[in-house]
């Protein structure tokens, strides 16, 4: 009996690289990076998303409605997230691991450089195929962030 070697077998096909998800920066002026993201969220679901596609994530303060959402408990708030059928609304520093086919990201103003670019980075790892940064997206300019469709402001 022969046993074979461990690894892939030499006539396997490689594994084909990861897809990043596209980046779309929506620039908002300071204050209005959680308006344009609402807005944003309006314009995915009228363009034909499902609401459980959509994940907002906030870089600074918690979503209005995150807070909103949490009032009925933690138990309940994080079991909106398993069902997948709403918009889900969390902070960056999440818990529990949350990803969704399209992530809003509420990027503030005030954010540097450097915590912008590990915001993007962590959102990014979040969606599947569109990561929409909306706020201080000159932040980014000059990054390692590839952006394949700027939306203008």
């Amino acid at each position: 009996m022969r046993i074979p070697k461990p690894g892939p077998r030499p006539d396997a096909a490689p594994a084909a690289p990861v897809a990043k998800p596209a980046v779309q920066l929506v620039p908002a002026a300071p204050g209005a990076a959680l308006e344009r993201a609402d807005e944003t969220v309006d314009l995915l679901l009228e363009s034909g998303h499902n609401p459980g596609d959509i994940l907002v994530l906030t870089a600074d303060e918690p979503h209005p409605w995150q807070q909103h959402e949490l009032s009925f408990g933690a138990d309940r708030y994080w079991a909106q997230l398993a069902e997948g059928t709403d918009v889900f609304y969390a902070d960056l520093e999440l818990t529990r691991p949350a990803s969704r086919d399209v992530v809003v990201l509420v990027l503030d103003a005030a954010a540097d450089p450097g915590r912008a670019v590990l915001a993007v980075e962590k959102a990014r790892n979040s969606a599947g195929s569109l990561l929409v940064v909306c706020g201080a997206t000159t932040q980014l300019s000059g990054t390692q962030i590839h952006v394949e469709q700027p939306v203008p402001a």
